[in-house]
């Protein structure tokens, strides 16, 4: 049991958990706002376009409840495409940040491999002279001051 628990701490410890970790909360936040956005600001819009008070409550009734000495025998059967078009775009405005996201962080690393290619393909300077090299040049040098 010992040994269970230290391999579940070595798994949650590792960068990429914590990170998934912070992903999600983050996506969950980001999940409330558009929900609001879309809940609170869209749909409103949507439904005053449509001549609706709310748009969550336009369905199609398939099958209308049977309802016998007040009582109901049999539940209606609906198709709530109100609530379905407010579901539908929550979920294209997530999709479109995502994709916004993506789209960045590719154009980031191409910006970087490009600096990279282009650190590559220049040319290097001379290369630094050897200890030969310079050793030569220093006797040369010498036997030149003792000349004059």
């Amino acid at each position: 049991m010992k040994k269970f628990f230290s391999e579940f701490k070595t798994f949650i410890m590792r960068g990429n958990v914590l990170d998934m970790a912070v992903g999600v909360i983050v996506g969950g936040a980001f999940g409330k706002i558009t929900t609001s956005l879309v809940n609170d600001l869209l749909m409103p819009l949507i439904s005053w376009l449509c001549g609706t008070r709310d748009m969550s409550v336009l369905n199609l009734v398939v099958r209308p409840a049977e309802i016998v000495d007040g009582e109901v025998v049999r539940e209606a059967i609906t198709i709530g495409f109100g609530s379905f078009v407010g579901t539908l775009i929550d979920f294209i405005l997530i999709a479109l940040v995502v994709f916004l996201i993506i789209k960045a962080v590719n154009k980031a690393h191409e910006m970087f491999e490009k600096k990279e290619e282009e650190a590559a393909a220049e040319p290097e300077a001379d290369p630094a002279p050897s200890t030969e090299q310079l050793l030569a040049e220093i006797l040369e040098e010498l036997k030149k001051q003792n000349k004059d």
